[in-house]
């Protein structure tokens, strides 16, 4: 999978980090819109929300949700998120 924005609309856009191998926090933070909260989906996956994303009664995530589901984790998503490999954030 590729690094990618999952926003609350349904869409996916492609985001990269801009020195092309890992993310900063504060492109991470820009993306989510504030504090980071990073949850590990697979062995080599992660997403990345809003960790006061529930507590500021952001919109629910339904895609980045599924894919807590199918990782077994049972959470709900909420605000726009990003998924990347485990590489991409330090």
């Amino acid at each position: 999978m590729r690094p990618s924005i999952i926003k609350t609309d349904g869409t996916s856009i492609d985001y990269a980090p801009q020195n092309g191998t890992d993310f900063t926090l504060e492109e991470l933070q820009k993306a989510v819109g504030g504090y980071i909260e990073i949850i590990q989906i697979s062995s080599t996956q992660i997403m990345v929300l809003n960790e006061e994303g529930k507590l500021k009664g952001l919109p629910f995530n339904r895609n980045a949700s599924l894919i807590f589901a199918m990782a077994g984790i049972r959470q709900v998503a909420v605000g726009d998120v990003v998924v990347c490999g485990t590489e991409m954030v330090k």
